[in-house]
């Protein structure tokens, strides 16, 4: 397991950005006040920036989410998952006839004349996608170095590393995450927010879920700041009058609140100090942008990801009341562990992701920072192309979504995966690690490292963020597999 150390990091973003005030005349030897230092130790950020995590929890199924559509292609996929004459549905492969009103159409066609669509129920997305603010890349998974089938398949692991324990959900969560297995204690949203928390005049805004504890956010310095769709989390024995009385309330609030001699007492309650007053921060800065206003008002009902997403969408709205240039959000759906009743389970789950993040991107769009906030997918791993006979098995690589203003949108990024399950010819084989489960040929970490540079990490920091991206790119001899992958404006 890699770990950042967070002396480390501070160290480095200090020596560069120290240096950078000097230029400027505003760092003089023996005279950095601690203002200076406070920049010099964080994102010249004077704008702002936000990434949105959206983590779809149990494994989804990629080959039914961004789907093979040109003729060879289609044919292959049906009858891997025992589709019908005709192109019709069948097991577990969606009808051709079904896909045209989700086409992709990219800007710059795909070689050998492949073409994609997404479910039928993601028309959102879609639409999101031919009109430019949306992108799909390929095949992304976990890897600590590149690798090929062979490699995989040998035992040589100093070799040919291979991330841990693959295949399960717990894990590859974490993996995807924090790079490392369950019971990794940082992600690399947090360190993200290690290096933003100078930058923003409230630290404790910088990393916000909406989804519980998540490791993705967990950072050397950063705390997560967790809230429910409804709001800030309030201490129910504080929040209404006790017997009655206001009298007994307050004298309640203030108990809990003032120091102590004793050392634990007094650590309660300084944390139920802070919680208090960040639940009023947030409940103040939220008060002037109600969920019944526009544009939060065209969020979908019945969706506790659009719900989530809102919330989102609101606290960006407040992120001047709240004190924040940079943030780091993290939002989960589950349902997406479909070893059964994959076709009748997995359009609903869709549907919610499709609508949700368009109106995401429509609200940002409305409140002008479309071009400052980018949302993406994650998920545990991709699914097996072929069928178990009613859902697909645990996979590896997955497609994932990247959404907004800044994103290169109307292309597709890395190389789409030829439609097999393996065994057929050496080329295709190469593509898979059995029953169609995709070796991934994107890395998370390079994935990751685009978000991060446009988010405005240097080069120099991210390795200490992303311990395995020095095994791609061009200094590692990997021009195959960038660094950067260059869907970020």
């Amino acid at each position: 397991m890699h770990l950042t150390q967070p002396e480390d990091l501070s160290r480095r973003a200090f020596l560069r950005r120290a240096s950078q005030l000097a230029m400027t005349g505003a760092a003089l030897p023996m005279a950095l006040n601690l203002a200076a230092m406070g920049e010099a130790a964080a994102f010249d950020a004077t704008d702002y920036k936000a990434l949105v995590c959206v983590f779809l929890y149990g494994g989804n199924d990629c080959a039914n989410t961004v789907v093979t559509y040109d003729d060879p292609s289609y044919n292959a996929y049906s009858t891997i998952r025992g589709g019908g004459a005709g192109q019709s549905a069948g097991g577990i492969a969606l009808a051709k006839a079904d896909l045209a009103a989700t086409l992709l159409k990219p800007a710059t066609a795909l070689a050998g004349a492949r073409q994609f669509a997404l479910h039928p129920a993601m028309s959102g997305l879609a639409g999101l996608f031919n009109t430019g603010h949306a992108a799909v890349q390929f095949n992304v998974g976990p890897l600590v170095k590149p690798l090929t089938r062979a490699q995989y398949n040998s035992t040589d692991r100093n070799a040919y590393p291979v991330p841990p324990k693959l295949f399960s959900h717990n894990d590859q969560q974490s993996v995807w995450q924090s790079l490392a297995p369950e019971g990794a204690k940082v992600g690399w949203g947090g360190k993200l927010g290690d290096l933003a928390l100078s930058s923003n005049g409230s630290s404790m805004f910088t990393a916000m879920s909406l989804t519980g504890n998540a490791v993705f956010l967990a950072g050397n310095s950063t705390l997560a700041y967790q809230m429910s769709p409804a709001g800030a989390p309030i201490v129910s024995s504080l929040a209404y009058n006790v017997f009655g009385s206001p009298a007994v309330n307050q004298a309640m609030v203030q108990l809990v609140q003032q120091p102590r001699s004793h050392v634990l007492e007094n650590e309660y309650n300084r944390v139920m100090k802070r919680a208090i007053s960040a639940g009023s921060t947030i409940a103040n800065a939220l008060a002037p942008f109600p969920a019944s206003s526009a544009p939060f008002n065209s969020f979908p009902s019945s969706n506790s990801l659009a719900d989530k997403l809102k919330m989102v969408a609101r606290l960006i709205a407040a992120r001047g009341t709240l004190g924040v240039k940079r943030q780091v959000f993290f939002v989960g759906l589950g349902g997406f562990d479909l070893h059964d009743n994959l076709m009748s389970q997995h359009a609903t789950q869709l549907g919610m992701v499709s609508k949700a993040m368009t109106a995401f991107y429509n609200a940002t769009a409305a409140l002008g920072v479309a071009s400052q906030v980018t949302a993406f997918t994650a998920s545990d791993f991709g699914r097996a192309l072929a069928s178990n006979g009613n859902g697909s098995d645990h996979g590896w690589g997955g497609h994932q979504f990247m959404v907004g203003g800044a994103v290169k949108g109307n292309a597709f990024y890395g190389t789409p995966p030829p439609v097999s399950v393996g065994n057929t010819s050496a080329a295709e084989d190469q593509w898979h690690v059995g029953q169609g489960r995709l070796l991934p040929s994107t890395s998370v970490d390079q994935y990751a490292a685009t978000l991060a540079k446009w988010f405005g990490v240097a080069d120099t920091e991210l390795a200490a963020i992303l311990p395995n991206l020095k095994n791609f790119g061009v200094a590692a001899g990997r021009a195959d597999y960038p660094s950067n992958l260059g869907f970020m404006a």
